[in-house]
């Protein structure tokens, strides 16, 4: 069952159920981690306080900690049973994160207190997009970073993700609507930190398993539809 709110589309039971196993925590959530850091380019940012936005039930809360160190965990969620399981993680894994109940279009932080903003796979569950990203906007100091990672329409908008997940379809993007909203917010960010990956669990019709036994190659950039896109995004002003 799903329930839809005004601001943004709640998992369904199987998606929430998915969202605490191993695969997503090593396969999905590792992978996009390890993607951003190498998209940020040295120095990586380290310390300071760390968002992370749509932190559903804080498996990424280990791995942010090991990338990044930050002083200060803040992860933030709008679904009640997410946080509890947060709110479990962190004191299973040591980590002594504050969570708080809101949705990203309404976040309860001062202006210019956060350093880095980790939004992974959350914006497609959004309603309001843009004016989530501007919260990002004015919650990050100048100089902060934008982790940004999200599925496209061309996955969303899918047989077998229409099956078992529900999303807000008519706000999904593709991978140049999704750049083009971060550059229009005022993010800044060179081709050098953005990556289109091609992963196994995003091919649409087979989840790539044609091309895992070798009988069909995955097409090049450029000519496929991506399914995803990372940037590591900055707010311009002094580091």
């Amino acid at each position: 069952m799903t329930y839809a709110s005004p601001t943004y589309v709640e998992e369904t039971r199987i998606g929430f159920r998915f969202l605490a196993t191993r695969t997503w925590q090593h396969h999905v959530l590792r992978v996009a981690i390890n993607d951003l850091k190498r998209l940020a380019g040295e120095p990586l940012p380290q310390g300071g306080t760390l968002l992370d936005a749509g932190c559903g039930q804080g498996k990424s809360f280990r791995l942010l900690r090991d990338a990044f160190a930050p002083r200060r965990l803040i992860g933030l969620d709008a679904d009640p049973r997410s946080i509890e399981l947060s709110r479990a993680e962190a004191a299973r894994e040591g980590i002594d994160a504050r969570l708080l109940l809101a949705d990203c279009a309404r976040i309860d932080l001062p202006d210019a207190s956060v350093d880095v903003v980790f939004c992974h796979q959350t914006f497609h569950h959004l309603v309001e997009q843009e004016r989530a990203l501007a919260e990002f906007w004015r919650v990050l100091k100048p100089g902060g970073r934008l982790l940004f990672a999200e599925s496209t329409k061309a996955y969303i908008d899918t047989w077998v993700i229409r099956w078992f997940f529900r999303h807000p379809m008519h706000v999904q993007k593709s991978a140049d609507g999704y750049l083009a909203m971060l550059r229009a917010q005022g993010f800044v960010f060179d081709d050098a930190n953005v990556s289109l990956p091609y992963l196994w669990w995003s091919r649409a019709s087979d989840f790539g398993l044609l091309e895992r036994w070798g009988l069909r190659a995955p097409p090049p950039p450029g000519r496929r539809e991506e399914t995803l896109v990372n940037v590591a995004a900055r707010k311009p002003g002094a580091a």
